[in-house]
């Protein structure tokens, strides 16, 4: 039996999704310049992973004493102290820089045993520390491996397609993250390995979607060779908007329990990969299409025709 809300997801629409497209460019072109003020004013919120530091995960008899924790390590000297539920209710992930020393693990044992004296019953199971020279490593590899991402998408969508589809594609992925990381550099939300998988994930999905789109693009190409090329945009993105709403619906619900549920330690994962979903879905039809709208497509031995200027009807 199918799911009752299905039903009311439109089967056929008549959208003109061509004619929004000056508005969509101009909403692009705002929110990727705020974007880039967050970075330039704020910066990223960078963890452990990526600016080096010492993480401790604790594990309490009862509720973990959060204040009583944030204190208990400005107390005993440690810099750049964050404490944040992890988890479960009696479950705490303290990070802070770590203690100069030739054996970063060794010098965390102080702070370790003054913890465990203060809070009786405390358990400490996790004791990372990341170099600076390690975290800076990481970030580089990080971000190495989204460009390897994108560069490999582009190729794929050109040789599957046509050069103006990969450039598109590749236009619209860069969009999506920078949008995404606009956004986590404006709430402050922390930014560690993880972030750099769900950004993956993120392309990933994007680039599902443009495939589906492409392809649906393509489809009609075919069928309707003489049709301008606005109409046949607007008549794939109708015919696969059912589609969309359903499979981005579905996984915003699947994510949806783990963003709300999940705790901190899973909500900048998580929270990447619903943003990156909508706004993966946005710019399949408002950011790569448009770039094949105004460079043309070659429909079979044709080349590819350019969009023109739009007459007055009288």
């Amino acid at each position: 039996m199918p799911w009752p809300l299905i039903r009311l997801v439109p089967t056929q629409t008549h959208i003109d999704f061509v004619r929004l497209s000056p508005f969509a460019a101009v909403l692009s072109a705002l929110a990727v310049a705020a974007s880039i003020f967050f970075f330039a004013t704020s910066g990223m919120n960078l963890g452990v992973d990526f600016k080096g530091g010492a993480l401790f995960e604790v594990q309490t008899v009862g509720p973990a004493p959060l204040q009583q924790l944030r204190e208990e390590l400005t107390a005993i000297g440690v810099e750049d102290a964050h404490v944040q539920g992890f988890g479960a209710p009696n479950a705490a992930m303290l990070t802070f820089k770590a203690p100069e020393g030739a054996d970063p693990v060794a010098a965390l044992e102080p702070i370790k045993q003054k913890l465990l004296a203060k809070f009786p019953g405390m358990q400490i199971p996790r004791v990372e520390s990341v170099g600076a020279k390690v975290s800076g490593e990481l970030f580089k590899s990080g971000f190495l491996a989204l460009g390897i991402a994108i560069f490999l998408m582009m190729i794929y969508i050109w040789f599957r397609f046509q050069l103006q589809f990969g450039l598109g594609a590749v236009i619209a992925l860069f969009h999506d993250i920078l949008l995404t990381l606009g956004l986590l550099a404006a709430l402050q939300i922390e930014f560690s390995m993880p972030s750099i998988a769900a950004l993956l994930t993120v392309i990933g999905y994007s680039m599902n979607e443009k495939v589906i789109t492409f392809d649906r693009l393509r489809e009609n190409l075919g069928k309707y060779r003489r049709t301008p090329l606005r109409e046949v945009i607007n008549l794939s993105e109708n015919e696969r908007l059912s589609r969309t709403l359903i499979t981005g619906s579905t996984a915003l619900l699947a994510l949806g329990g783990a963003l709300f549920m999940g705790g901190s330690a899973l909500f900048p994962l998580v929270f990447t990969m619903v943003f990156g979903i909508i706004i993966g879905t946005y710019s399949s039809v408002y950011v790569a299409l448009p770039v094949i709208l105004l460079w043309g497509v070659k429909r079979g031995e044709e080349e590819a025709e350019p969009l023109k200027p739009r007459t007055a009807r009288p």
